[in-house]
């Protein structure tokens, strides 16, 4: 009894601290939203070309960022609930609003109400199908019943028991065409639940099964791979796989992205991980060519990035930037990526001189002398770029190398190497001779001898 007194008192206080530290999450994540203004070119409507769960959460984080939108973007949010099943969201959204938005955008009860009746009866009786289908024995009847249910939580913003029902189907998938289709809906719920661990491992899964052939599924799996990437971080692989994405993908995956997202995320995220050289086999991409035609402000930014024209190419960086904050992946990565460009121009930049002034720099990159000087220092410090700074001159120089020592060094180093790794064979050869060695007892020696045969 005590020791059961002492797991319950555990568990209750490991649930306290579990409620704690949820609460101090939720608070970090309330104080990270910044309030943006975003350019006069940015268009709202943009986002009606979304459609599911993504067009609701893109309206909805545009609400909370952006005044000048938030009453539009939660009407259009609210308009678009109402012709889902998702009422938990709907709800959430009013317990948020209260009557902000006037009487004609009330909580409409009734309407929520009639939703989970009818919800209520459809999940009832997609349980008993599939409850007959396991009795009955048949794996197609039990891989479409978890299927459909699946979708059923789907549609009704329920993503872990989706998931659940999704991941079940697996065990039943019979076809190449069943694995891709199962692979594809945990892709979809995964990424709902930021789990991008997850779609990684399950589009690899996919790629992996022999029938896949469709184009359009392909690069599906391409974007979705490339948008794991993006959020771990990983902006070179990101960029890859974004690049690699055929055309085909067309406006068929607008439940998860648009051909313009495909082009705004592979183009900065190749800006900020590719060198020159990689960047013109970007742009000189049949495939991707296709997806920067439909942003032709991303095409000009790598364009001029490549042919070295940092006034225009600085001066569009910053227009992008307050939009690209109400992008629902991209506004985390937002800060890291323009360092990683800006680091990028610089080191480019400087690159044909062997000294330059500071002044002719700070010019290039709009900034003063005193900020680029840090920046510079810290480049240097990093061993990204290899100078120095004449604080006194105002004067970048190229460090030198001493070729004739770093070759002698090398050499010295190598002959070491030879002189180790000579002795070391020396000694191996005079313990064999001698019989210096550990062996292995007759009848150990004879099972290892039986146990390596197959192998061999």
């Amino acid at each position: 009894m005590a020791e059961k007194g002492k797991e319950m008192n555990s568990s209750a206080s490991s649930g306290a601290s579990e409620k704690k530290s949820a609460e101090t999450k939720n608070e970090k994540k309330e104080k990270k939203i910044v309030q943006v203004t975003p350019s006069e070119d940015y268009d709202l409507s943009r986002l009606t070309e979304y459609s599911g769960h993504t067009k609701i959460f893109r309206y909805l984080f545009v609400a909370e960022r952006c005044k000048k939108f938030e009453a539009e973007a939660y009407k259009t949010a609210i308009a678009a609930l109402k012709q889902t099943q998702n009422t938990h969201v709907y709800r959430k959204v009013f317990e948020r609003l209260g009557e902000a938005l006037g009487p004609s955008f009330g909580l409409d009860q009734a309407w929520a109400d009639s939703v989970d009746k009818k919800a209520q009866q459809q999940l009832d009786r997609l349980e008993h199908e599939l409850e007959t289908a396991k009795t009955s024995l048949i794996k197609e009847s039990i891989r479409m019943g978890n299927t459909e249910l699946g979708n059923f939580h789907y549609h009704r913003g329920d993503m872990n028991s989706a998931l659940r029902c999704y991941v079940k189907a697996r065990d039943y998938c019979t076809s190449g065409e069943h694995i891709i289709e199962m692979c594809m809906n945990v892709i979809r719920v995964s990424i709902e639940l930021s789990n991008f661990a997850h779609v990684l491992n399950y589009v690899a899964k996919a790629e992996q099964t022999p029938e896949l052939k469709d184009k359009a599924t392909i690069a599906k799996l391409k974007a979705c791979a490339g948008l794991a990437h993006l959020e771990g971080r990983k902006y070179k692989n990101a960029a890859k796989k974004f690049i690699e994405t055929s055309f085909d993908i067309g406006h068929n995956f607008s439940e998860i992205l648009l051909p313009q997202d495909i082009a705004i995320y592979g183009g900065f995220c190749a800006l900020a991980s590719y060198d020159r050289q990689q960047l013109k086999t970007v742009i000189d991409n049949p495939q991707f060519k296709n997806f920067l035609e439909l942003v032709p402000s991303i095409r000009d930014l790598i364009n001029d990035f490549y042919n070295s024209k940092y006034a225009s190419f600085l001066d569009n960086l910053e227009k992008f930037r307050l939009d690209l904050q109400l992008d629902l992946h991209l506004h985390d990565h937002i800060q890291g990526l323009y360092e990683k460009i800006r680091n990028k121009a610089i080191v480019q930049y400087f690159s044909p001189f062997v000294s330059i002034e500071l002044k002719t720099m700070a010019e290039a990159f709009k900034t003063d002398i005193t900020s680029l000087e840090k920046e510079l220092s810290r480049l240097i410090m990093d061993g990204v770029i290899s100078a120095r700074i004449d604080s006194h001159n105002k004067r970048l120089y190229v460090r030198e190398v001493d070729e004739r020592t770093t070759t002698f060094d090398k050499a010295l180093k190598m002959g070491s190497d030879f002189e180790t790794h000579t002795k070391s064979l020396l000694l191996r050869v005079n313990l064999v001779r001698n019989d210096f060695i550990v062996k292995l007892p007759r009848n150990e020696k004879s099972e290892f001898q039986h146990q390596k045969k197959p192998n061999n």
